[in-house]
This record gives structure tokens, C-alpha cells and sequence, in this order.
């Protein structure tokens, strides 16, 4: 294999795959990236046995072949070469070093077989269709925050992709929640997925998929299967392994008769939530809401520290249900008010019931956040 290649384009693809390899791992292949010259183009692929990345960088093949190097050194010595600087790559194959130099600068790595690195191309993908990059975006952002991280509830450590319908309308929603908050955002329904199971897509891939979305604008084509989950933006394919479970009945838990709504400017009481928290040390200390008519009075207090409040009145509050009290862990309310555009609607039963939180402005996003006892 002999292939050549510019830094800023090489280092930007191996940025992408060798984020998804594992810093520590038993399996050595798996930290190696595999380089494939064929037919013109240069193809890079890493995989963790659960995601897989690969993508094709402008290249001119001189010989086709392919080889395994090291993908964290691999990717430090491009990032640390000249801006501008051409690369060449060169294995003769076999057990040979990858040999790669640049301008006056040579190197050589280690290799390892590439009978030996794992494939997650195998098996159908029945289900296609294309999402817009901004939206999918917007499902992720305002969703992954509630993504739970506590391991021996499995199920809950990523965010629940399906087709369904709102108020008669088809729409693709995502959920998430860790039991202590709920976020369920929905997009129109893509041509093309209505048949699609309702499938958990991973954390890790949740993450690694946002950021490549950064530097993707039109639409992303996305297929799967009961048990993997295809994204294709470009020269970029992230291939992963869906979560194995049941997503809980969330529907459940989301509350319809909720009466008592407060509206209030996401900036005001945003900072608001910041200045009062700022008391305590203990992010998962709750704020109290004191709510009368037109007026909402937050509260925090530490033993060690002192207590807070400020007073948000009638021209930054609407509020005109019965006198509530109900407390909230700052951080949560900081997440979800981060993901609002407008004013924050917040629709209340009593002091100890899940509330609901939406934006004002935009009805395809709803939030339920559990109370504290303050």
C-alpha cells in the first residue's frame, strides 16, 4: 500500500475515528485504526466492538493494500506536523512498519493484521430514511442531558428513538430519562421511517454522533435494524450496536391534569436559579419556588453557607393558580431551562407531584421533572 494524502485532511478524519477507540482495552486491534487504499480512495475505520467509524479522505492511491497502526499515535504525529505538509503512508504488507513521512520527517509503526480487526458491516439494515442534520441535532441536545448514567439500569443509558403519533400527527420522537427528570422531544415523521421498531440508541454513541453533526449541514441518512443503527453525513458512516431492553412506558409518568401554570423569562429565572444555588457548594441541594399570584420567590439554604432568595414579580412572572411551594434540585432545572428558547411554562398539581416544563414557544418539546422536599 502506498497512498498520499494532506494533514489538515487526514488529521480531521482521524480525529473523528480514533475518538471512538478505547484508552484502555485487553483486545490490542482495538486500538489500532484501520487504513485501506482502494480504487483511489483512502478509507479509515476504528471500532470499540461497539461503534464503529469510518471514513474516506481525498487521497491519491498509488498501490492498493491495507494495514492496522496504532490510532491515538497515529493521529498525535499528524497533529503535530506542518500545516500544509503532504503525508505519505507506505506498507509493503504483511508484518512490516506502516512507514510515514512527511517533507524531511519519517517514522515507522507497528502494525497488526487486518484479518484481525473486528467488522460491524455484517447483517441488513431494513429500515432507511434521512433526517435533516439540524434537527437530528435538535433531538439529541434537547434530550441527552436526562440520558442516565447508572449502569445496573441499563436500559435508561441512552435515548429512545421510535415512530408514533402526536395530537394525530406521525412523528419521530426521542426520549430520555434517569427517573429523576424526562425529556421527550419530536420531530415530523421522515419518509420512510414509519415502520421502524422503537429502538435505545447507547450513550457513548449518542455522543461520538453529536459531535460529527457539528460539521454536517443537509440531511444525515440513517438505517437500522432491531439491533444496530446506521448514521451516514458525508464521507462519515457511524455504524453501532443498539441497547439490548425495554424502554420503559414513559407515557406513564408524564402528567395530564397538571393545573397550575406558571410563565416565566428563561433568562431571568435561569440566573436567578444560578444566584440562589450559589449558596451551597452541593449542586444537588434544591432551590425552593414560592409561588403567589404573579410573583415566585426563590430560596436555598447550606448549614455551612448561609441561605439566599431573590423575588422574580409580574413583570417577569405570570402566575395566578393558589399559593405552592415545591423544591428542585438547581441542576436540573438548569438543564432543562438551557434547552428553552422563549419563556418557561412550568404546569404544576402540588408541592410533591412530577411537574411538567415547556417552552412557551415551541410545543414539540415536553419536560417532567420530579420535586424535592424542601
Amino acid at each position: 500500500m502506498k497512498i498520499k494524502a494532506d494533514r489538515a485532511s487526514l488529521l480531521k478524519a482521524l480525529a473523528h475515528v480514533q475518538s471512538v477507540v478505547e484508552k484502555r482495552n485487553t483486545i490490542p486491534i482495538l486500538a489500532n485504526v484501520k487504513i485501506e487504499a482502494r480504487d483511489v480512495r483512502l478509507t479509515l475505520t476504528a471500532t470499540d466492538m461497539e461503534i464503529a467509524v469510518v471514513e474516506e479522505v481525498p487521497a491519491t492511491s498509488l498501490t492498493d493494500g491495507a494495514c492496522t497502526a496504532p490510532a491515538a499515535t497515529l493521529y498525535e504525529i499528524v497533529r503535530k506536523l506542518p500545516e500544509g505538509a503532504e503525508v505519505q503512508l507506505e506498507h509493503a504488507g504483511g508484518d512490516a512498519p506502516l512507514a510515514l513521512r512527511a517533507g524531511r520527517y519519517a517514522t515507522s509503526l507497528v502494525v497488526l493484521p487486518t484479518d484481525d480487526f473486528p467488522s460491524m458491516t455484517a447483517g441488513s439494515l431494513p429500515y432507511r430514511f434521512a433526517l435533516n442534520a439540524q434537527h437530528l441535532r435538535g433531538l439529541i441536545d434537547r434530550t441527552r442531558f436526562a440520558i442516565s448514567t447508572e449502569e445496573t439500569r441499563y436500559y435508561l443509558n441512552g435515548i429512545f428513538l421510535h415512530a408514533t403519533e402526536s395530537e394525530g400527527v406521525k412523528v419521530l420522537r426521542a426520549v430520555a430519562t434517569d427517573g429523576h427528570r424526562l425529556a421527550r422531544v419530536e420531530e415530523p415523521l421522515p419518509e420512510g421511517a414509519g415502520g421502524m421498531p422503537g429502538v435505545i440508541v447507547p450513550r457513548k454513541t449518542v455522543a461520538e454522533l453529536r459531535k460529527l453533526l457539528d460539521e454536517v449541514s443537509g440531511d444525515v441518512d440513517i438505517a437500522l435494524s432491531d439491533t444496530r443503527i446506521q448514521f451516514r453525513a458525508g464521507a462519515v458512516t457511524l455504524t453501532s450496536k443498539l441497547i439490548d431492553g425495554t424502554f420503559p412506558e414513559y407515557e406513564r409518568v408524564i402528567p395530564r391534569d397538571n393545573d397550575k401554570v406558571l410563565r416565566v423569562g428563561k433568562k431571568d429565572f435561569a440566573e436567578a436559579v444560578g444566584r440562589v444555588a450559589a449558596i451551597s457548594a452541593e449542586r444537588s441541594r434544591p432551590v425552593k419556588l414560592a409561588l403567589g399570584r404573579n410573583l415566585l420567590t426563590l430560596s436555598a439554604s447550606s448549614p455551612e453557607q448561609g441561605t439566599a432568595t431573590e423575588e422574580l414579580d409580574n413583570e417577569r412572572v405570570q402566575y395566578d393558580a393558589a399559593p405552592l411551594e415545591i423544591g428542585f434540585q438547581a441542576r436540573y432545572l438548569n438543564d432543562i431551562t438551557d434547552q428553552v428558547a422563549g419563556d418557561v411554562e412550568f404546569r404544576f398539581s402540588d408541592g410533591a407531584a412530577p411537574t411538567v416544563v415547556r417552552d412557551a414557544s415551541d410545543a414539540s418539546a415536553l419536560y417532567v421533572l420530579m420535586p424535592m422536599r424542601v
